[in-house]
């Protein structure tokens, strides 16, 4: 990077705020990928809205590209820096303000962790619903800019149903207040809507006004083995008769074995299972949890469930949370390649087994690691990379796979992204979800937006 434009960022985010040295190109041009090697001119720390505005009108004017960088926790590459673009990295606008108890309504900068605001509105006695295992570190902005889901679809839905309001800062430095935390507002497009799950496309999310929820009472959590996928599904049908959940998950035998054996916890029960579901539930009275344990009775003797354990307490119930949502930090060693694939939920049966015979059928020395949640129809494969194969050779057979996969998911009528974004990693296989017509409509709105194709190019497509 030049030293004038060097000088001119320095001017508006002050000394210290502009890194160029290549540990910090390192940290902040990645995302939790590691297909692509980041490679960012410079990385800039805004302080305030007005910053972020300035910085656009610069890159602008100079026809250089931004990628925003939240927690950098994605899973797509969507923010990954990787062709001399200029990281605009959202950390120091970390500010929660103006709780309104009466709205339930906070307001977050961009850079305030998932975590932050949960624990936040555990403060004032009420709850942020959206919640999955990267919550200590990923951030508010690239939560709404994934429309991040998590493992409470099932009850509380994705992100973007907790956003009442967010500040955009447009490709050409504009400000845009959108929906401004109202419950009703048909007063034409909601341009909201189009920003969440963007991918930074459009412009970069600056502040949001997040619902808040009431706080839920004395949650217990089911661990069910059951002996395939069909009979979870009965056993979600059956459970979701008789009680309110607020998470469906499921993870396969791979899965526990692996958790089990890197992080240090126990099985959840002897009996080892094709497939496992763990449910969570709100006890609101004591006939719940009767009528909770007469649903697995049920299952058990219509041979859905093999065996199963419930929590006792409320550390009991974090454990069991564990051996779900320490899958990914437990097999990242592997470098695994990941799908992140979806179709309606009465489906997930027929279509988890086509794909599991595709890929072992054609690589049958692949490890297979599934998990996901099976309750909104959201399944992620995890193929990991065998000790004796180099990433690029494994990454060029995984390439192959994922064709047959979308394939296999064009044919269900399904996602190629359920939660993770597009990014990098899946623009190339856009078509198996979307029409060439939805394609170029995309396009045309980026356009709109970003009218100098700076906000993160090359994401999602190519424009």
């Amino acid at each position: 990077m030049e030293n004038s434009l060097l000088k001119a960022l320095q001017d508006i985010c002050g000394e210290g705020r502009v890194l160029t040295d290549e540990e910090s190109l390192q940290h902040y041009g990645r995302d939790w990928t590691r297909f692509h090697q980041p490679a960012p001119c410079a990385v800039v720390l805004p302080g305030n809205i007005e910053q972020v505005q300035a910085i656009v009108r610069l890159a602008a004017e100079q026809q250089l590209a931004l990628v925003p960088s939240g927690g950098r926790t994605g899973l797509s590459a969507g923010g990954v820096a990787c062709h001399g673009e200029l990281v605009v990295a959202l950390d120091r606008l970390n500010r929660i303000e103006d709780f309104n108890p009466v709205d339930r309504t906070v307001r977050c900068g961009a850079g305030v962790i998932t975590g932050q605001l949960q624990q936040f509105a555990e403060d004032q006695g009420l709850y942020y619903p959206v919640d999955f295992a990267s919550a200590g570190s990923s951030q508010i902005g690239g939560n709404i800019s994934t429309n991040a889901g998590g493992i409470k679809v099932i009850r509380h839905g994705m992100t973007r149903d907790w956003v009442a309001g967010l500040k955009l800062v447009t490709g050409t430095g504009e400000l845009l207040d959108l929906n401004r935390g109202l419950i009703k507002n048909n007063a034409g497009y909601d341009l909201r809507q189009l920003v969440i799950g963007a991918e930074g496309t459009l412009g970069i999310v600056v502040e949001a006004t997040m619902q808040l929820d009431r706080a839920p009472k004395d949650l217990a959590v089911l661990v069910l083995g059951t002996p395939d996928m069909a009979a979870i599904m009965q056993v979600l049908a059956s459970f979701q008769a008789g009680i309110e959940l607020s998470a469906f998950e499921f993870f396969s035998e791979l899965a526990l074995q692996k958790v089990v054996a890197h992080q240090g916890l126990q099985r959840p029960f002897d009996t080892p299972c094709e497939y496992y579901a763990l449910l969570e539930f709100e006890q609101a009275d004591e006939a719940t949890m009767d009528k909770a344990m007469a649903l697995f009775e049920h299952c058990v003797e219509q041979g859905w469930v093999l065996d199963g354990t419930v929590s006792q307490s409320v550390a009991q119930a974090q454990t069991l949370w564990r051996l779900r949502e320490d899958i990914s930090e437990t097999i990242t060693p592997w470098t695994p390649y990941k799908n992140d694939i979806s179709t309606v939920i009465s489906k997930v049966p027929d279509f988890l087994a086509e794909v599991e015979a595709v890929v072992n059928q054609n690589y049958p020395d692949f490890e297979i690691v599934w998990f996901g949640h099976i309750g909104d129809g959201n399944v992620h494969l995890n193929i990991l990379k065998p000790e004796s194969l180099d990433l690029d050779t494994f990454r060029a057979q995984c390439g192959e796979v994922s064709t047959w996969v979308f394939e296999i998911v064009q044919r269900y009528g399904g996602s190629v992204s359920a939660e993770h974004g597009v990014g990098l990693l899946k623009k190339e296989y856009l078509g198996y979800s979307r029409s060439a017509a939805e394609i170029e409509i995309m396009k045309q709105i980026k356009r709109v937006f970003d009218p100098h194709l700076i906000m993160n190019p090359g994401k999602i497509f190519d424009c």
